[in-house]
């Protein structure tokens, strides 16, 4: 025995003979041996009676360091299930990605290995990233660019508003028409593949450094979001990249040796169950219907197994559950391993040949990765560049450049700063408005405070980052001028951008009346008592590579209270990159109104301009929930370090303890009451629901009343049909409508028209085999409707397409989406806690 210890002793120490770290966590049925598999083999050959001595991979314990060498990652090894080989896609899709399919497949078959390769790395060359060319077939190099609200670092090119306020406009024609200008933009800078839009992280951890970016809180809202920017950009013939796939929550540890003890260590382990998983997966599902042709997968792991070689999500649930005709695409540098992340779905490499190039083509010849596993990879990429229709000769040559020196740059601005503007004001959210405060009414007198209200006077500390480059920004709690994007490869680089201030002095101007301001000071001087108001202008920085380390700063704080102590009407306006608490001066009598502006891109002042004075009524809501104070969000306030609950240091991860139960949900769950719940936002009127009816499909496009709620009973299967085979986005069946519900909103102030956002939110019963069900949320949002604008007195409708996907569960043992046997609860409202009306029928 003492020799079999001593020869799985050498097994643990045979780095050099495996494809990389989290190998152990993909590869249960690959012909190279695990090394868990080696031992059990040893044991087996020794006639042993047991070998409990061993790790045991479904108890995950603590890993044992060697003698100064890396712990071992054996007791991790499976808790990610293995899922091979990879599906060979053929374009069965829908006819436009067979035909694409077709012609792939007969330029693949006419290549060697070394051109197949060449389609699956990267390359130096103008773009952020570039893929291989072949002359020969016509095929050009493919351009990569950031980011999802805009074309960075490049001269001529918009800065649009951040993913997060776009998800508070609530609009989804808005996101279309988003997805429409930011694609439009890259077109004509000859770029293939942007690389966004981003769900990915969703917003679990409210400290998140990426979650503005993002859109929203929850699968729902940022489902709709994500696939209508994917249909607008790829409308343009852009390919949109989903991003990023999966669980890619936290910025703290997100990377090997980021943040971690003496610079080594793994990424964070987000380790979740099966069932909370298809919460992260739903947008990507939206993304996937809409046609989205990349995938990225990001950089930390799943159930200790690093995503770009997770077999799991790649393989099974990406491209068999979800059926992904396209590529996908590794983050920059998150290739951890080459034989591994080949065999386990990633189809591509960035920026450079990681470890695949000659490799691979050296791993096809000695079988380590099949034949038809590199040609699906290369047809898979020429696919979604013929899906996109960039084959037909009229696709414009690469127009960016590091630095966006260009000798004749490329103007692609259009008219977007007009949309620009609109989103700007259709995103920011009013929270409190005493007595009318808002709008103004020509003011004669304002006075303005804060360091937010100005253009930073040195802005371009990076070059193409206005927000902020991760040589120079960590650490801000706050941007030291007006707000308007993050920090990070997400980040913009707006041609100029509108300040509050600046377009104050212009309304200001037209109504002649006085400006007063002071940008710098911690407690301005109070000698303007005759101002109408005090506009203070604070903000809240995030950006890549670090999470926040905290949702408000003392300063800002201080400041408003400061102004408010002494100027009667204090309006409080806060750029932000995701949750900002307020509960320090929200209840001060003298704070009379206040609005979350979040990031509204360049147009940043003429869009506040708007909203201020009553050219636009706002109708903004909050896409997070705000709460009183940091310790509501519980376990969901900061990334983890994984050590707190004894876990290795070596081995970080974080336990998605909390199931479904994020954002709203988490305060529903636990009782705890918000400052400002998901879904909230004040009006300069005021809005009544009434008549909500609810419709039952009795056959396709067909809808009748529910006077009869059992009917449905007879009308749906439990599960989708087994024999329909699986399509881009999923099941067909789940996209299937199967209820209708219809309300009538009415305009009930007496001066103001504006627009309403009505929302629709479900509570699914619990199964037969419990009488409470305390993994399903108590309500979650399933339809919104931007009805307006309404004129006093003046009335609307609200429809909402309850689909089967929105009221199954997924079942973690029948491994499929369910659609259970009791009776739902609906509830039409203004937000996730201001519910108007209710309704219930039965399935």
């Amino acid at each position: 025995m003492n020799h079999l210890s001593s020869l799985y002793e050498q097994l643990l120490r045979l780095p050099t003979s495996l494809p990389g770290p989290g190998y152990f966590a993909d590869h249960a049925k690959e012909v190279v041996f695990s090394v868990k598999g080696a031992a059990a083999l040893i044991c087996a050959a020794a006639s042993l009676q047991s070998c409990s001595s061993l790790p045991s991979s479904s108890s995950a314990p603590s890993s044992q360091h060697h003698d100064g060498q890396h712990p071992s990652e054996l007791p991790y090894y499976g808790l990610s299930p293995p899922f091979y080989p990879t599906p060979v896609a053929n374009g069965t899709s829908s006819s436009r990605w067979s035909s694409a399919y077709q012609h792939a497949l007969a330029l693949t078959s006419q290549m060697t290995l070394l051109e197949l390769q060449n389609l699956t790395r990267g390359f130096p060359g103008p773009c952020v990233g570039n893929t291989g060319s072949i002359d020969r077939l016509s095929i050009p190099p493919l351009c990569f660019y950031d980011g999802p609200s805009g074309v960075r670092g490049q001269e001529f090119a918009s800065a649009f508003p951040a993913g997060i306020h776009l998800a508070a406009t609530w609009d989804a024609d808005l996101m279309y028409r988003y997805g429409q200008a930011v694609g439009a933009e890259y077109r004509g800078k000859g770029v293939n593949i942007a690389l966004g839009p981003l769900a990915g992280p969703l917003g679990r951890v409210a400290k998140g450094g990426r979650n503005w970016e993002g859109l929203g809180s929850d699968p729902y809202l940022a489902g709709v979001g994500m696939g209508r920017i994917v249909e607008g950009v790829q409308g343009e013939g852009v390919i949109a990249t989903a991003k990023h796939f999966l669980l890619n929550e936290q910025e703290y540890r997100r990377r090997w040796g980021q943040d971690a003890p003496e610079g080594e260590g793994h990424a964070i382990s987000a380790n979740v169950g099966d069932r909370a998983l298809r919460e992260y997966v739903w947008p990507f599902m939206d993304a996937l219907r809409a046609g989205a042709g990349a995938v990225m997968c990001g950089y930390n792991r799943a159930n200790h197994s690093y995503v770009c070689q997770n077999s799991k999500l790649l393989n099974g649930v990406l491209k068999t559950e979800l059926g992904f005709e396209g590529f996908v695409v590794t983050d920059w540098d998150a290739q951890m391993s080459g034989v591994a992340s080949a065999n386990a779905g990633a189809d591509m490499v960035m920026p450079r040949d990681g470890f695949w190039g000659e490799k691979l083509i050296e791993a096809v010849k000695n079988g380590s990765v099949a034949e038809e596993r590199l040609n699906d990879m290369a047809t898979r990429v020429l696919a979604a560049w013929l899906y996109a229709g960039q084959d037909d000769g009229t696709y414009p040559p690469v127009g960016v450049a590091p630095g966006g020196q260009l000798p004749d740059p490329i103007d692609v601005q259009a008219d977007h700063a007009d949309l620009i503007r609109e989103i700007g004001a259709a995103g920011t959210v009013l929270v409190k408005n005493v007595n009318g405060t808002l709008p103004l009414t020509q003011p004669k007198f304002l006075c303005i405070y804060g360091y937010d209200a100005i253009v930073k006077s040195t802005p371009w500390e990076n070059p193409d980052r206005y927000g902020g480059g991760y040589d120079v920004n960590r650490g801000w709690t706050t941007f030291n001028g007006t707000l308007i994007t993050g920090g990070g490869s997400g980040s913009s680089t707006p041609p100029y951008v509108v300040s509050p201030f600046e377009a104050l002095s212009h309304r200001i101007r037209k109504d002649r009346g006085m400006l007063r301001w002071d940008f710098h000071s911690a407690n301005p001087s109070q000698q303007y008592l005759n101002a109408d108001a005090c506009l203070v202008f604070i903000n809240a920085y995030a950006s890549e590579m670090s999470d926040r380390s905290a949702l408000s700063d003392a300063f800002s704080d201080d400041l408003v209270l400061n102004i408010a102590s002494w100027c009667s009407q204090t309006i409080a306006i806060v750029h932000s990159a995701g949750i900002r608490l307020v509960d320090p001066w929200i209840s001060h009598p003298n704070v009379t109104a206040v609005l979350m502006a979040g990031l509204p891109g360049q147009e940043s002042g003429n869009s506040l301009v708007d909203i201020l004075y009553g050219d636009v009524n706002p109708s903004g809501r909050l896409p997070y929930t705000i709460a009183k104070k940091e310790s509501d969000y519980g376990h969901l306030l900061n990334s983890s370090t994984g050590q707190e609950e004894g876990g290795d240091p070596f081995f970080p991860e974080d336990n998605f303890v909390e199931g479904l139960h994020i954002d709203y949900r988490f305060f529903d769950r636990h009782g705890i009451s918000p400052r400002f719940e998901f879904g909230f936002g004040l009006s300069y009127t005021t809005f009544s629901y009434s008549d909500l009816q609810v419709y039952v499909s009795i056959a396709p496009g067909v809808m009748e009343e529910t006077t009869m709620p059992s009917l449905a009973a007879t009308r749906f299967a439990e599960f989708p049909d087994p024999d329909t085979p699986i399509i881009q986005g999923g099941h067909p069946d789940l996209w299937e409508t199967l209820f209708v519900v219809r309300c009538r909103v009415e305009n009930s102030g007496d001066k103001y028209e504006g627009r309403e956002v009505v929302q629709l939110y479900v509570g699914i019963p619990a199964s037969d085999e419990e009488e409470e069900d305390k993994e399903t949320p108590v309500r979650q949002l399933r339809g919104f409707k931007r009805v307006g604008p309404l004129a006093p007195g003046e009335d609307g409708e609200a429809e909402f397409e309850l689909t089967r996907r929105d009221l199954s569960v997924w079942d973690v043992e029948m491994q499929q989406w369910r659609l259970r046997r009791g009776k739902y609860k609906i509830w039409v409202g203004a937000s996730s806690r201001d519910l108007r009306l209710s309704e219930t029928f039965d399935i």
